[in-house]
């Protein structure tokens, strides 16, 4: 299933970031520029970017234009319990530690609703600050049965609930728990930590549409190396009109 042109744009955008070719500070491609480059309209430009911003890759400023934040620090909680499709959970750049397929007993995490022998996909990812340096782990896990070819896939940077959308997995629900925790010895040696510190732990289970689960994240972070927040903006017709025109701004 091709994905839509504005999240094509959306992570190319990324990709560049994420390789530094576009640090923090630095200003990115404006609509009109995005227009150009990619043969879009301007909504479809406006979409890429504010769903970067969603993220908290890019923040956009009236009548300056839209610059690359500190997106390794600030980290929209809501993005994770977010239903659409989107970019990765933890952004920024990857390491898959392991992957493979077990049963629900045998995963390294507690998988509620699911049987024992369950079989599910387990992936296992580190999250690197762009001087490599270890700041999170992500554990994901999905029974087998609903996504049978993930393994297949660019693992790196795959976000579990944009695949399954392209695979046509309807997820209707999702929650996300957040709770202190010490870090155990594996972890803290991925993560180059003292065995036993606080972290925190952010542990998201989904539902599909026939309510049978659906996919659980779990996500570690050493306090002090991100800054969380929730924020949500709702569009409607009578402020885009008002957006478009103080983004006027952002045209060269």
């Amino acid at each position: 299933m091709a994905l839509p042109i504005y999240r094509e744009i959306r992570a190319d955008l990324e990709a560049r970031i994420r390789r530094g070719e576009l640090a923090v500070g630095d200003r990115v491609p404006t609509e009109a520029q995005l227009q150009r480059t990619y043969g879009v309209s301007r909504a479809t430009a406006q979409r890429a970017l504010q769903e970067l911003a969603a993220a908290g890759l890019v923040v956009r400023h009236r009548k300056r234009g839209t610059f690359v934040a500190d997106g390794a620090r600030q980290v929209n909680l809501w993005r994770w319990i977010n239903l659409e499709p989107h970019g990765p959970e933890m952004p920024g750049r990857h390491v898959v530690q392991g992957a493979g397929v077990v049963t629900a007993a045998e995963a390294d995490m507690t998988l509620p609703e699911l049987a024992a022998d369950t079989p599910v996909v387990q992936l296992r990812r580190v999250k690197l600050t762009p001087e490599d340096v270890p700041v999170g782990l992500e554990l994901s896990a999905v029974p087998f049965s609903v996504a049978p070819r993930l393994l297949s896939e660019p693992l790196e940077d795959l976000a579990i609930h944009d695949y399954l959308a392209r695979q046509g997995v309807e997820v209707a629900r999702s929650r996300l728990y957040i709770e202190p925790g010490l870090l155990g010895a594996q972890d803290a040696e991925t993560l180059g930590a003292e065995q036993g510190c606080a972290v925190l732990q952010f542990l998201r289970v989904s539902w599909l549409a026939s309510g049978e689960v659906g996919e659980v994240s779990r996500i570690i972070l050493p306090p002090g190396h991100s800054e969380f927040y929730i924020e949500q903006t709702l569009s409607r017709p009578e402020r885009t009109a008002e957006r478009s025109a103080d983004d006027e701004g952002d045209a060269p």
